[in-house]
């Protein structure tokens, strides 16, 4: 094992851009796996990118949000 393998919940919350407590909430609900280390869990890098590109959504694929709703809400107003 490398040091580049396990992050704190410090770090993967900065590279998220989420607060510390996001990141717990997320450990504890078991969407991002973790290590717990003592009183601490440590995410391995790569949870953590697999996590980030799960979360990725594809513009217009929300709902309420492509041009077919668009044209939906113009006829009905």
């Amino acid at each position: 094992m490398t040091d580049g393998d396990l992050l704190t919940v410090a770090e993967v919350a900065d590279a998220l851009r989420v607060s510390r407590m996001t990141v717990y909430r997320l450990v504890h609900s078991g969407e991002l796996p973790a290590v717990r280390v003592g009183r601490s869990y440590r995410v391995p890098e790569g949870a953590a990118a697999a996590f980030l590109a799960a979360a990725r959504t594809v513009p217009g694929t929300l709902p309420g949000a492509g041009p077919a709703d668009e044209q939906r809400r113009a006829g009905s107003a």
